[in-house]
């Protein structure tokens, strides 16, 4: 399955241009730009699979700073600051990862 199967691939490169200059990424604008915000839960973690390229069930800090690339192969990875931050916000038991239903969260946050 393909992102574009679920976003549109319009919105993914409005969001992913928002976000270009280093620490420019919000996690909240870009699910909202992107259109992710707006899916079903079913749909979120569809995206989630897609997102945890390792397929442990978890996205990592190594696939976080890669998060926008696994939207556009064109896109820059995420700085370190931006990395933390957006693991800080995900990761809500403190396993150092974020699971499904703490990417659900965010998504709805």
């Amino acid at each position: 399955m393909a992102i574009t199967d679920i976003l549109s691939a319009k919105d993914i490169e409005s969001a992913l241009s928002s976000c270009q200059a280093d620490d420019s990424f919000n996690y909240k604008s870009f699910f909202s730009m992107v259109g992710l915000s707006s899916k079903t839960p079913d749909q979120i973690k569809k995206v989630f699979g897609i997102l945890d390229q390792d397929k442990s069930g978890f996205i990592e800090e190594e696939e976080l700073q890669l998060f926008l690339k696994s939207f556009s192969s064109n896109a820059r990875a995420l700085t370190s600051a931006e990395t933390k931050a957006f693991m800080a916000a995900g990761d809500t038991d403190g396993d150092g990862k974020i699971g499904v239903e703490e990417f659900q969260s965010l998504v709805k946050a």
